[in-house]
């Protein structure tokens, strides 16, 4: 049976949510990530980093383990012990605000956000999306929904996306970004 996350969300916000629930949370839509990930594989260069950002239970991680992936990590505020816990890898503690403010520590070759960026104050989302991108290439979310629709912010440009339908027919996307390049003349 699918948990029903949103009426939670609803009634202690998305940061009381993780608070209260952090050691129990568990995506309901682990298989459309999964598929997505591994039919998407070949499009995304793993060779100098994976950051599993607002990681949750490390989903996203699990699925680049199975696949043979290395140098992955994960960062979440809320979840951090149970990703460790879950993955065996270590699991920063930044929250959206920390990234806004300090960008993130090292480089990656690619930055997955799975079930998290349409959470982010719409006011919070381009100093987010541009420091994302400062630490990596290219910037993969995974949603539930249209947003956020990351390719109307300025020098942000959406590379590719896909789908895959859950068994109730609504889509899970997938979405890789950019930063915009100006064509040399």
């Amino acid at each position: 049976m699918e948990k029903k996350i949103r009426p939670l969300y609803d009634q202690y916000g998305a940061d009381g949510y993780y608070r209260q629930f952090s050691e129990e949370y568990e995506n309901p839509h682990f298989p459309e990530i999964k598929a997505l990930l591994l039919q998407n594989l070949y499009r995304l260069d793993c060779s100098s980093g994976v950051l599993d950002f607002s990681a949750g239970g490390g989903e996203v991680s699990m699925v680049l383990q199975e696949a043979g992936i290395q140098g992955i990590s994960g960062s979440d505020p809320f979840t951090h012990q149970l990703y460790s816990r879950q993955t065996g890898l270590p699991c920063m503690e930044l929250s959206f605000r920390d990234v806004i403010r300090n960008g993130l520590p090292g480089r990656y070759s690619v930055v997955i956000s799975s079930f998290a960026l349409h959470l982010c104050p719409e006011k919070e989302l381009f100093p987010l999306t541009w420091n994302l991108l400062q630490a990596a290439p290219l910037l993969v979310l995974i949603t539930p929904h249209k947003r956020p629709e990351l390719e109307k912010l300025a020098g942000i440009t959406l590379l590719w996306e896909d789908f895959v339908e859950t068994a109730r027919g609504k889509k899970v996307r997938m979405k890789a970004y950019g930063m915009e390049t100006k064509n040399a003349e």
